[in-house]
């Protein structure tokens, strides 16, 4: 029978004690055996606004230390499922974006040679873009679940075609993604022109502005996704910036009239069963947030993701 890794308790060591891994786990060296792996990339170098995601991972990491291992919500037990570990940081170059992106997805491929769901801690959105093209090298153009205030599908930003603004733009023209499986979810703020939005829409993207999601449950959304996928592979990408800055307010590039966290939570719940073969979240700005509380949030979603994965059991 396999042991598998569990979160140390708060019975047996103090909260604010122990090792510095996402929610207390063992940190591994090696892939073998993992179901899941879990992994910061600590960058900053792709945002065009405020930085300070470098800190992202270690702070996510830190506010994981409350989350214990059920979910009562749900009955996930994710950890009496699947053997988790968190593998470190990838060594980006801090220096160079470019660089910084090919050790990405250099990183990603080698991850992706073992049977496992990498589980990613951002780190600036643009990340995402070497994940997909690793992910879409492994399973083919994929679905694609994109919860964000923006739609990231500028064609450059300062003439730069590689940013945390042009992600999907990049994905699609790059095939890395299904066009009429992708689903932008949260998107709202002003824009440079009409088409900021409706461009994205021809390609095939559903989008579901913030505006339209105000007072309402995201669990039948979220179930007509989960219906509309089916059994293909699917990415999640979730930006911090999708919540309204009342709820998370460290971040790079805040927008008013967000999410609210019950609807992060319904959205992620209506996923489970999914075909999930990869997840981030990104864009926690420790800078912005002296209380910790976005990334607080920011780890109990990435608890939550982990959480819907495949294979994970309920008690």
């Amino acid at each position: 029978m396999t042991e598998f890794n569990q979160p140390i308790s708060g019975n047996d060591l103090a909260r604010f004690s122990g090792p510095n891994t996402f929610m207390r786990l063992p940190q591994a060296t090696n892939l073998d055996g993992l179901d899941v792996a879990v992994l910061g990339i600590p960058m900053d170098i792709g945002t065009s606004w405020r930085s300070g995601t470098r800190f992202g991972p270690k702070q996510v990491r830190a506010e994981s230390a409350m989350i214990r291992p059920y979910n009562m919500a749900t009955g996930a037990a994710p950890f009496d499922s699947l053997q988790i570990a968190d593998i470190g940081d990838l060594a980006i170059n801090t220096f160079s974006l470019a660089d910084s992106l090919r050790i990405i997805r250099e990183s990603y491929a080698a991850i992706l040679t073992n049977d496992v769901i990498p589980v990613a801690m951002g780190g600036d959105h643009s990340i995402t873009l070497p994940i997909l093209r690793a992910i879409a090298a492994k399973h083919g153009p994929v679905a694609l679940v994109h919860v964000d205030a923006h739609a990231d599908v500028n064609d450059d930003m300062f003439g730069e075609r590689e940013t945390h603004g042009t992600v999907f733009r990049r994905a699609y023209e790059e095939g890395l993604i299904q066009p009429d499986r992708t689903y932008q979810i949260g998107i709202r703020g002003s824009g440079y022109a009409a088409t900021d939005f409706t461009e994205a829409q021809g390609w095939g993207f559903r989008q579901f502005p913030a505006w339209d999601l105000w007072h309402k449950s995201l669990a039948p959304l979220g179930g007509e996704i989960r219906r509309e996928i089916g059994d293909r592979p699917v990415y999640v990408t979730y930006d911090i910036d999708s919540l309204d800055p009342a709820y998370a307010p460290g971040t790079g590039t805040p927008e008013i009239g967000g999410l609210t966290t019950p609807q992060a939570l319904e959205l992620i719940h209506a996923l489970s069963g999914a075909n999930i073969v990869g997840c981030d979240l990104v864009e926690v700005s420790p800078p912005y947030d002296p209380s910790g509380n976005t990334a607080l949030t920011a780890a109990n979603l990435l608890y939550e993701l982990i959480c819907v994965l495949p294979g994970v059991a309920a008690r």
